[in-house]
Formats: structure tokens, C-alpha cells, sequence
């Protein structure tokens, strides 16, 4: 746990954090914590039981906004995307009049980012963070999204090259990914909603239409997740489509070579009874006279049918 004065953007580490307990003359305090800490954050700032519960949950926590009587409680998901897999991690955040607790059980790169846009900006207050820490968030959907768009397209180019079994497995678990993340994606824009048009006494009037700028990435992000959402449908309709011609194609070649054969298969059946008196059977030479014969009705049917382009 780290606890930090912030005062106009700069940072002034704090050993004692019940030194936060007191609002400073100037700037807030910023305590990064981990979910074991809240046994000893919840006593001294009189932290709700239900955002602490919420806080130790092991389950994925769903996007919320609770106004409680000395703070509000949020939380909001940051995203990660390696290896193409998703990760979705719970930020939880205590905002106070003049104090902001963010409470992650993992590493999230927002929390590291937002340190120098704070000194840039020369945040002085707790809301002001809170705005720069959720804008980071809902950014980092762009980026995410924008793999996730080369991944599809990718995934497109391989399918219509040469369709494998292992195309539908990745569809299945892209699709699977991406409705997971829409459905995150529904209660969190309506926590910045809330955090944007409803009248709340620790976020001042001018920084809530800062918000509302927020809240409008997070429509066009919930847009582009449903557009997600369709392309995966018509890409595995692509790969059945390319499943059905790449089985018409071999059935094609199948019924050409058999095709083929049939005459070579009729001669040689007729040759291969031993009735008397077949053609050529005794002529000088007559079975390679025969054998010629049927490699040049091969050949010829060969020829037309790639000239048809049936081969």
C-alpha cells in the first residue's frame, strides 16, 4: 500500500497513512492499496461493508456506481488483450472529499499511466483524478479494439486462403470473448452516465461535462464491440461457405477422375473375359496397341476436362 499527497500534479510519498485521515490545505491523497489492506483502510475512512465485500470478492466484479454517505464507491473494468486472449481487470475505487483509494488485486497499466498525466495536468484534486483514471480506462478499449479488428481481418484472409478445423475454434472463442466484453461493456457506460448527468456533491458541475466526453467513447466502444459481435457471425458463415466450396471442389475433381476412368474400366473388363476373337488380341503388338489406346482416350479426357477447368 502506498499512500501519496498529491499536490498540483506532484506526488509526496506519506509513511503514516492515517495521516490522510486529515484534509490537506492543499492538493489530496491518493492511497493505492490491494484488497488485504482494506482491514485496516475500512475503520479509518468508515468504509461501506458492501463495497469492502465487493472489494474481496474473487468473482469478476460487474461495472457499478454507490453513493454512500462520506464516499462513493466504483468500479470499472480495465482490459488487456495478449495473445489474443482477453483479460478483464476489476478497478475499484473509494472517491472521498479529500482522499481517492483505488483498490486492484493485479497490476493495471491505467494506475501507472495516470501518474504523469496528473503532473501534466497539475491535478488538485481527488474528482479531477478520478476523471483523468476513467478516460485512461475507457481509452484503452480503442486500442484493444483495434487489435481485435486485425485480428478478425486476419482471421478472414486465412479462411478464404485455406480454411483449417482450427479457423472454428478461434471463431468460437473470439465470439465467446467479445460477448463477455460487451456485456462489461453495457453497466460500465452507464456508471460514467451516472458519473456525467446525475447531480453528486463530490464531483464538481464542471468537471461532470468533462464526462459526458468520456461517456461518449464508451457509446462508440459499445457500438464497435456489437459491430465485433456481427462480424464474427458472418466469418463463421464464411468459413462454412468455404467448408461446402472446398467439398464441392474435391467432389469435382473426385467425379472428373472417375469419370476418366470409367472407359479405361469398361476396355479392361471387356479385355479380361477372354472371349475369342477380341480385337487386336491376335495382332503383332495388340496389347500395347490396346494400352496406347486407352492412355490416349486418358490423355483426351484429361485435356478437355482441364480445359473446362473440372480439373
Amino acid at each position: 500500500m502506498k499512500t501519496r499527497l498529491v499536490q498540483n500534479g506532484v506526488f509526496t510519498l506519506i509513511e503514516d497513512v492515517a495521516a490522510a485521515l486529515t484534509p490537506p490545505e492543499n492538493g489530496f491523497y491518493w492511497i493505492d492499496a490491494m484488497p488485504e489492506d482494506l482491514e485496516l483502510l475500512q475503520p479509518l475512512f468508515h468504509l461501506h461493508d458492501l463495497a469492502v465485500e465487493d472489494c474481496l470478492n474473487e468473482e469478476e466484479q460487474r461495472p457499478k456506481f454507490e453513493n454512500y454517505d462520506s464516499h462513493y464507491f466504483i468500479v470499472v473494468n480495465s482490459i488487456r488483450f495478449d495473445d489474443e486472449e482477453f483479460f478483464l481487470r476489476a478497478l475499484n475505487i473509494f472517491l472521498g472529499r479529500h482522499y481517492i483509494i483505488t483498490i486492484t488485486k493485479q497490476k493495471i497499466n491505467e494506475i501507472r499511466a495516470v501518474k504523469p498525466r496528473l503532473w501534466e495536468e497539475e491535478v488538485n484534486s481527488p474528482d479531477r483524478f478520478l476523471y483523468h483514471l476513467i478516460d485512461l480506462v475507457v481509452d484503452n478499449y480503442f486500442g484493444v479494439g483495434d487489435r481485435i479488428e486485425a485480428h478478425i481481418e486476419q482471421l478472414e484472409e486465412d479462411i478464404l486462403l485455406d480454411t483449417k478445423k482450427s479457423h472454428l475454434n478461434a471463431i468460437i472463442g473470439l465470439r465467446s470473448e467479445i460477448l463477455i466484453l460487451r456485456k462489461m461493456l453495457l453497466p460500465q457506460k452507464e456508471v460514467i452516465a451516472t458519473l456525467n448527468r446525475k447531480e453528486l456533491k463530490l464531483i464538481s458541475d464542471p468537471l461532470q461535462k468533462y464526462f459526458g466526453d468520456i461517456y461518449e467513447n464508451a457509446v462508440k466502444i459499445t457500438e464497435t464491440f456489437d459491430t465485433f459481435r456481427d462480424l464474427m457471425g458472418n466469418l463463421r458463415e464464411a468459413y462454412q461457405s468455404s467448408l461446402a466450396n472446398r467439398a464441392n471442389e474435391i467432389m469435382r475433381v473426385f467425379t472428373a477422375l472417375t469419370t476418366i476412368f470409367m472407359p479405361l474400366t469398361f476396355i479392361t473388363g471387356v479385355y479380361g473375359m477372354n472371349f475369342p476373337n477380341l480385337p487386336g488380341r491376335d495382332i503383332a503388338y495388340g496389347d500395347w496397341i490396346i494400352m496406347g489406346f486407352m492412355l490416349a482416350i486418358g490423355c483426351a479426357m484429361f485435356y478437355f476436362f482441364r480445359k473446362k477447368d473440372w480439373l
